[in-house]
């Protein structure tokens, strides 16, 4: 039997072998590929100028990102497994090698404007002569057709298009931070790539695919919209006013100011299994709140009873109480918290790790598990041109070519 807890570095990474190559900036199409090379993908990362400008993104609100070397920490993140080469492909040698690149690549991938990648010769129909059974990926702002196809696009005005800023049911739309449709869209890329994968692996074809933001937003967003097509919805009949919702599908602060959530969705079964826990039996015999439809009818009473109630005990006290009667409760936690959660320590959620810029830290950990193999972050971002060199002599070049190629500006 494996064991899937320990003595896991012998056991192979899941797309060992497989090679991809990123010409892409921020995080929406480096995030893609970081989460390939958490699964073993080999990605080389390809850039020019003064760099992928995330580089330099040191700062979010009041928070200052910079890290020892003068970069942000976001930079780290999206380019996480990958090696790094300088190389400037609007050169005619530049071209060279990327081709070189692409013909032994089984991915490429790119989040630059329709019209800037054909300029480069970066997209599908430049580089599917070079290599037939490419899966060339693609990242855009809008999707691939229409009025906004070839407009730019960052994280917030993927949430603003497709209603995530109104997910809260609040009367305002509400800015969602910390890049998490990036981050949606990164996981929909990695999705899209392993597929086209599967589909080379099964026909021996290649092909074109395309992720937005604004379509995984729309997607992400599935259920609200239905609900809205169904039932005529507007975007604030969600309330996000804690009186306006059923007490056993609610959150209360306790006594140490902490938040604990409760989420049932059959009330009838849980209803005096509640009230027993928070040795509050009265409300069992209450004609207000004798079924559903009188929770209901009186619900912002109930949940006043029940914020008194969870304000004289901590959020531990009242865990170990409410999972005694085998309760649907967790703590609502903090960044911090979850970094120490035995939970996510123990699953793997949150694992320590040792980098030449952060130090000894502890980050997300790859969230599936696999019996057979292993899955993580390697390695934070190269510095720039840091492989190139190495990755110039994988692909045929002499020290000498190199160093020519260097004298030229084509790569450093």
């Amino acid at each position: 039997m494996i064991d899937t807890k320990h003595n896991t570095n012998h056991r192979p990474m899941p797309l060992e072998g497989i090679k991809i190559l990123e010409y892409g900036v921020f995080h929406a199409g480096p995030g893609a590929s970081a989460i390939l090379g958490d699964l073993g993908a080999d990605v080389v990362k390809i850039e020019s100028g003064l760099g992928d400008p995330e580089r330099y993104w040191t700062t979010l609100g009041r928070i200052d990102m910079s890290l020892p070397n003068g970069e942000g920490l976001i930079f780290q993140i999206s380019n996480r497994n990958k090696k790094g080469i300088y190389l400037d492909i609007e050169k005619e040698k530049g071209r060279e090698i990327l081709h070189r690149l692409v013909k032994e690549a089984d991915v490429f991938l790119t989040n630059l404007r329709k019209s800037t990648k054909v300029k480069l010769g970066i997209d599908y129909d430049s580089l599917r002569p070079v290599n037939p059974q490419i899966i060339h990926a693609n990242i855009s702002g809008y999707g691939p057709e229409g009025p906004m196809k070839d407009l730019g696009a960052f994280d917030p005005l993927g949430l603003a298009s497709s209603g995530l800023m109104y997910v809260t049911g609040a009367s305002e739309p509400v800015f969602i931070h910390g890049g998490l449709l990036d981050q949606a869209t990164a996981i929909s890329a990695s999705h899209a790539i392993l597929t086209a994968l599967l589909v080379r692996e099964r026909s021996g074809m290649g092909q074109e695919i395309h992720v937005s933001l604004y379509g995984t937003g729309v997607w992400l967003m599935y259920l609200n919209i239905m609900l809205a097509n169904v039932f005529s919805l507007g975007p604030m009949d969600i309330s996000p006013n804690r009186y306006d919702h059923p007490p056993l599908r609610n959150f209360f602060r306790c006594k140490d100011e902490k938040w604990i959530m409760a989420a049932h969705h059959q009330d009838e079964k849980y209803w005096p299994l509640f009230c027993k826990a928070i040795d509050q039996p009265a409300l069992l015999t209450d004609p207000r709140f004798k079924d559903r439809s009188g929770r209901k009818a009186h619900s912002a009473g109930l949940i006043a009873i029940f914020d008194k109630v969870f304000a004289t005990k901590t959020r531990d006290e009242w865990m170990e109480i409410l999972l005694k009667e085998k309760l649907m409760v967790c703590r609502i936690q903090n960044f911090n918290e979850i970094c120490d959660d035995p939970q996510a320590r123990i699953n793997d959620y949150m694992v320590d790790f040792k980098d030449r810029l952060l130090g000894n830290t502890t980050i997300p950990g790859y969230p599936v598990h696999f019996s057979a193999n292993r899955a993580g972050t390697q390695s934070f971002a190269p510095t720039l041109g840091e492989h190139t060199d190495l990755v110039m002599h994988q692909i045929g070049y002499t020290d000498q070519e190199i160093q020519e190629l260097k004298k030229e500006g084509v790569i450093k």
